[in-house]
């Protein structure tokens, strides 16, 4: 794959192309999206949790295992035998949510809990993928 150099507007601004002479890197997204191959792996977002930071229903999670874990990160968590999405809150033992509407989550001594990474990206599908549907069946 060839990665153009290049910041692309989202919207018209009427301005000529900033293309129009570009330099091409070989860059495979691999490379530009994952720094540590044999710890990541790729989850499938669900729910309206996270949309707060842009995480939405469908997208694609990073998740690397071999990040340290960080106050404040947004992780993947085995938080009583369900695999979540949210912020960690070190301190006081809590995953939050980025809405209002989910309250914080208190994890206590009796809950089974285990963090399974630290979420690095997040990708959104505009179409849907054959390759991802065939593979979560």
């Amino acid at each position: 794959m060839k990665v153009i150099p290049i910041y692309i507007e989202a919207g018209i601004s009427g301005f000529e192309s900033p293309a129009a002479e570009y330099k091409e890197l070989a860059l495979s997204l691999d490379q530009l999206l994952i720094a540590h191959p044999d710890a990541t792996f790729i989850g499938l977002a669900q729910g309206q949790s996270m949309q707060g930071v842009g995480i939405f229903d469908g997208d694609l999670l990073l998740v690397d295992r071999s990040e340290q874990v960080k106050d404040g990160d947004i992780i993947v968590a085995n938080y009583n035998g369900c695999f979540t999405c949210k912020f960690i809150d070190k301190k006081q033992a809590r995953l939050l949510s980025a809405s209002a509407l989910h309250q914080p989550v208190s994890i206590t001594p009796e809950d089974e809990f285990q963090i399974e990474g630290v979420v690095t990206r997040s990708i959104r599908l505009h179409r849907p993928a054959r390759e991802l549907s065939a593979c979560m069946r």
